[in-house]
C-alpha cells in the first residue's frame, strides 16, 4: 500500500507527504531524519491508503499545490473532530 498523510506539529503547522511505509516515515519525522520537519514533534492527524503509488503521489500533489483540496480536507477534519 501507498499512503498520503498529514501531520501536525506543536505550532499547529501541517505537513503533507506520501510513503509506502507510514510507520517508518512517521518515526523519521519525529526523530529528525526529515530535513523539512526537523526540530518539531509531530502527530499523525490523517492518512489515505492507495494500492497504486501514482495515485498516492497525485493526491499528495493536490493537497500540496491546490489550495481547494487542502481546504476541503481541513473542513472534513474539523467536522469529524466536532462530531466526536
Amino acid at each position: 500500500m501507498h499512503y498520503v498523510y498529514v501531520i501536525r506539529n506543536e505550532l499547529n503547522e501541517l505537513y503533507t507527504g506520501s510513503t509506502n511505509d507510514l510507520r517508518v516515515r512517521f518515526a523519521a519525522h519525529n526523530n529528525g531524519k526529515v530535513f523539512s520537519t526537523r526540530g518539531h514533534k509531530w502527530e499523525l492527524i490523517y492518512y489515505e491508503a492507495y494500492r497504486v503509488e501514482a495515485d498516492a503521489r497525485e493526491r499528495e500533489k493536490q493537497l500540496k499545490y491546490h489550495g481547494w483540496a487542502l481546504a476541503k480536507l481541513k473542513l472534513r477534519l474539523r467536522q469529524s473532530l466536532t462530531q466526536h
